[in-house]
């Protein structure tokens, strides 16, 4: 029987449950069944969307417990990251949303405060929940509302150095406060570092594996989640022996301990949460689950449990549905890897992100020339500076809306230094499903303002390989690569190079000098054949690197009537932003439209139908361009540069 078709004879409980009270109602054998129907219907929804699977396969009793234990939305239950919060959304009522999980109109595939008041922060950025989590409590005890503040937080994320720091603020105001560690040993792939070593000495304990293989057995004879399941959570009942717990680490800051308890036991982790929750004080539950737990495909997933798959699979396998095709990811892992061949010097760096940014595949050739920091950005920034300041060239690659959290890293510890270290940032741009805090939008305009930084912009697979090249070639001061999320256009070479500028299509007529960023060469060249069509000529060119402005780009751009930038980062301090104080202080006069992305949080959906609400589409740029040359046919006076702001008016 297959998961969707298990699905229809096993949805007698889940189709009651409209919310926490429906599940506070439930008995004990109730709740077992409610898990693995549960399961069943998060494999089904979730392989026809893609999404976070593996996580949230891993909370299902944990999530229940919490909502027997705690009254949402009164009491706050926080979870970091957001990823693991489906299960909370389908007790809290939004089981029928699941059918556009992470499309346009359809649910956030994190918590969001537009869906329900059971969400309080949209946080899909690791290790934050615990600051917020403090400050809620402060503001409860201040206030005097007696109200349960609750925080979910995967092992990975107590990597990241915010967690410590809220650890030992939370220690010190001594509120009530209850964290809930979700170890499964695991962020995106298995976790590192000192504490996760400390929590891996637990699972190797034989009272602890005696239960966990208990699992596995049984696991080993269930082909994907359904009845045999039931009986399979009814034999690991016995728990885990408080006996092997790390009090010590935890109550040496001064935070009360409770575990390890096995997260996949819904009555272990509710006793231990209601001790937490009438301690009255700050208080950590140690909860050992599995990700992935009860879908044979994700439990065998090596690389990370199928943490993510970005499109549907195929229920059986695991296996994505859509065909291969040549990523943005691969380009990048293969390139590097060929320079690593060559050039020893060479070394790689991530943040819990090894197979996501391609990081991988050098790893898995040169293992010691790869350091997998975890969820900390900061420190990777940092840790790089010394790397290259030990003469190595450290090449950092994270997804582009988590350097974010690495400015001041980047600014002092890298760029004062000017140390050659390269970072190069995957799913730059409007990356669509995963929403508002995970566009990489900002970082042209972030990073932009650090001096000695380049930051190049490639346009498809050649550009990309000749760009990382030139980037680990820089030896007196940072580089910045960045590139968009999904599959990679076909080639677009350039008719001629001037200095560092490509230029990919011109005319006998210069009306229109078109900045085209990145991977908006195509675009570029789509506009300049549609306003062709209106009797106007249009240059098209590529700056490849887009900071620092490239003088040869300012030299283009005063032999032309008009020019426009397009670019799939934030306007204000983008390119165009940019390369308009260029041509003022070279004194160019020529007018300039900056085309991007509103500074602004814009809902999730597929990248293209995002774009095209942006009006980042070729048709509307051609049109766009059109009236503004025309504009200037019709009023022949002296050329002024038209402003950002006077654009945003006139738009």
């Amino acid at each position: 029987m297959s998961v969707e078709e298990d699905t229809v004879h096993h949805t007698g409980l889940l189709t009651t449950v409209r919310g926490p009270q429906d599940v506070k109602r439930m008995s004990v054998d109730e709740l077992d069944i409610l898990a693995a129907e549960i399961r069943d219907f998060l494999i089904a929804k979730v392989s026809r969307t893609g999404g976070h699977v593996g996580p949230n396969l891993g909370v299902v009793e944990l999530t229940l417990a919490m909502h027997r234990v705690f009254d949402s939305p009164r009491d706050r239950l926080l979870f970091d990251t957001g990823h693991q919060a489906y299960v909370h959304k389908i007790v809290t009522g939004r089981q029928a949303g699941f059918d556009r999980l992470r499309q346009r109109g359809g649910l956030s595939g994190y918590p969001s405060q537009a869906e329900s008041e059971h969400d309080l922060v949209e946080n899909s950025h690791a290790s934050t929940a615990l600051s917020y989590a403090d400050g809620l409590a402060k503001a409860y005890a201040l206030r005097g509302e007696p109200r349960s503040v609750v925080a979910v937080v995967g092992d990975g994320a107590l990597t990241g150095g915010m967690c410590w720091e809220a650890l030992n603020n939370i220690a010190t105001a001594g509120n009530p406060l209850v964290i809930v560690v979700n170890d499964n040993g695991r962020s995106y792939a298995p976790t590192i570092g000192g504490l996760a070593d400390h929590l891996s000495s637990l699972r190797l304990n034989p009272s602890y594996e005696k239960v966990l293989d208990t699992v596995k057995d049984a696991l080993g004879s269930t082909p994907l989640v359904g009845k045999p399941m039931y009986e399979v959570l009814h034999a690991v009942k016995k728990g885990i022996k408080d006996a092997v717990s790390p009090q010590a680490m935890f109550e040496d800051l001064g935070i009360k301990y409770v575990g390890p308890v096995d997260g996949h036991d819904v009555a272990a982790v509710e006793s231990a949460l209601r001790a937490a929750k009438n301690f009255g004080g700050p208080v950590i539950v140690h909860a050992v689950t599995r990700k992935g737990y009860g879908y044979r495909p994700a439990e065998e997933d090596e690389a990370d449990c199928l943490h993510g798959p970005g499109s549907a699979f195929d229920i059986e396998t695991g296996k994505l549905v859509a065909a291969p095709s040549v990523k943005w990811t691969h380009v990048f892992a293969d390139e590097l890897v060929a320079i690593a061949d060559e050039r020893p010097d060479v070394v790689g760096i991530t943040a819990a992100m090894a197979e996501p940014t391609g990081i991988a595949k050098l790893a898995r050739k040169y293992p010691n020339r790869v350091y997998d920091v975890g969820i900390a950005e900061q420190h990777a920034a940092t840790s790089a500076a010394g790397l290259a300041l030990g003469g190595l060239h450290p090449v950092v690659a994270v997804y582009a809306t988590f350097l974010n959290r690495a400015f001041d890293q980047v600014l002092l510890d890298v760029a004062m230094h000017r140390l050659p270290v390269t970072f190069v940032l995957d799913r730059a741009g409007i990356t669509g499903p995963d929403g508002p805090s995970h566009y990489g939008m900002w970082d042209m305009s972030v990073f932009g303002v650090v001096p000695g930084l380049r930051i190049a912009a490639p346009r498809d697979a050649a550009t990309l390989r000749e760009e990382l090249r030139e980037a680990v070639e820089v030896d007196n001061g940072p580089t910045i690569v960045r590139f968009p999320t999904g599959t990679v256009a076909a080639d677009l070479p350039a008719l001629r190079r001037f200095g560092p500028v490509d230029v990919l299509a011109e005319s006998a007529r210069t009306d229109v000098l078109l900045v085209a960023v990145g991977s908006f060469g195509q675009l570029g060249m789509e506009v300049a054949a549609r306003v062709a069509e209106q009797g106007y000529g249009v240059t098209v060119v590529d700056p490849r690197w887009v900071r620092p402005v490239p003088a040869e780009l300012v030299e283009l751009a005063a032999g032309h009537r008009l020019v426009v930038s397009v670019e799939d980062g934030v306007r204000v301090g983008g390119v165009g932003d940019a390369l308009a104080q260029a041509m003022r202080d070279a004194d160019v006069r020529v007018p300039l439209r900056d085309l991007g992305v509103p500074a602004d949080w814009h809902p999730h959906g597929t990248r293209a139908q995002i774009l095209a609400d942006l009006g980042l589409t070729a048709q509307d740029v051609a049109r766009d361009v059109t009236g503004w040359i025309s504009r200037l046919d019709a009023e022949p006076v002296e050329p002024v540069r038209i402003t950002t702001d006077d654009a945003a008016a006139q738009n």
